[in-house]
């Protein structure tokens, strides 16, 4: 057990306050202590950041595909794809499968799960979107999104420390992201969709969206990423997104002739 958020709690109380002062700061190292305390008991499990990422993900994906009532084979496929492209094999795979079909259970406390992924996560902003990305991108892997899983979305991205607004911006780069992909070589829905991609539109200024290019690279650059704690495995996927944030902006340039 720590003592010592009791011990400074209490003499930092003590020498503003004196005996009132220090019962409350000793009350308030205890709820320090215990914090502390709760947080060292989780990553004595095993529950590194890594591993909890890894398991965390997938289990919420299978949480999600579930949202409609019944998990689609468009689920699986997106799933299985998932697991292909990070060349999950062996345990890894039955891992990745075990936890998917924990998360579809009828008795799968989400809310307990995403608080958990959180405080280990310390709140490393980068690798939280980069799960809600992943969700969002199981919620959106047949083209639309019902309204049962855009309430299980809202409230992943709340617990993750998300505005709705947020997550509906989020939501619309996703979207951009999948028909940029799709349009192929059709040149106008191209560019459309990588302003989408971007967060940006056709009406920001060029250096407002050098900007906007610059942080979304800082975000997802995946040497960046594993080092807060995205699992080794799953680095292939930062590296697609960055691949796409790139080419969404040099289908950008292209057509407004930037430098």
């Amino acid at each position: 057990m720590r003592i010592w958020g009791k011990f400074f709690g209490f003499a930092i109380g003590f020498m503003f306050g004196r005996i009132i002062g220090g019962i409350i700061g000793l009350w308030l190292g205890h709820l320090y202590d215990k914090k502390r305390d709760e947080l060292s008991a989780v990553i004595g499990k095993g529950s590194d950041r890594q591993s909890l990422f890894f398991n965390t993900t997938f289990a919420v994906m299978g949480h999600v595909a579930k949202a409609s009532g019944q998990v689609t084979a468009d689920d699986i496929r997106m799933a299985s794809a998932l697991m292909d492209q990070l060349q999950l094999k062996g345990q890894a795979r039955r891992d990745a499968q075990d936890a998917f079909t924990q998360g579809k259970a009828s008795d799968f406390d989400l809310t307990a799960c995403l608080r958990t992924f959180r405080l280990i996560s310390m709140g490393r902003r980068e690798l939280l979107q980069m799960f809600l990305e992943i969700q969002i991108q199981t919620a959106l892997s047949d083209a639309k999104l019902d309204a049962q899983e855009h309430a299980i979305l809202s409230t992943i991205a709340k617990e993750l420390g998300y505005s709705q607004a947020q997550l509906d911006e989020l939501l619309k780069r996703w979207q951009g992201e999948f028909n940029f992909h799709r349009g192929g070589q059709n040149q106008q829905t191209s560019v459309e969709d990588a302003y989408k991609v971007l967060g940006v539109s056709d009406s920001d200024s060029d250096q407002q969206i050098k900007r906007a290019y610059r942080k979304l690279m800082n975000e997802h650059h995946p040497d960046k990423l594993v080092a807060k704690g995205l699992p080794a495995e799953m680095m292939e996927l930062a590296k697609r997104k960055a691949q796409d944030i790139q080419r969404a902006y040099e289908r950008v340039k292209q057509d407004r002739a930037m430098k």
